[in-house]
């Protein structure tokens, strides 16, 4: 659950293909508590700049595979059409 939240491998292979495991969440959740807490504004503001931008990353993959399969099995071939009667009744309306 937390790789997927943090669009983040819960492995992390090094350049000597050497694997370091990341630690469990339940041990990395309050030394990340204790970091934040101790950080001054600046690096606070690009933490959070930061997981913005990640879970922005997240959820683009998520909407973008999600698109791909509703085009696969033909739910937006009709799209064009939905549209083109929307802006008719907004005219109309």
């Amino acid at each position: 659950m937390l790789a997927k939240r943090l669009a983040l491998s819960a492995n992390v292979t090094h350049n000597d293909g050497m694997e370091a495991t990341v630690l469990e969440a339940q041990k990395l959740r309050p030394e990340l508590i204790q970091r934040i807490e101790a950080m001054d504004d600046e690096s606070l503001l690009l933490l959070h700049h930061l997981l913005l931008h990640v879970e922005k990353e997240r959820l683009w993959h998520e909407l973008a595979t999600e698109a791909e399969a509703d085009r696969r099995s033909g739910k937006l071939d009709r799209l064009p059409d939905i549209i083109r009667e929307a802006r008719l009744e907004l005219r109309k309306g």
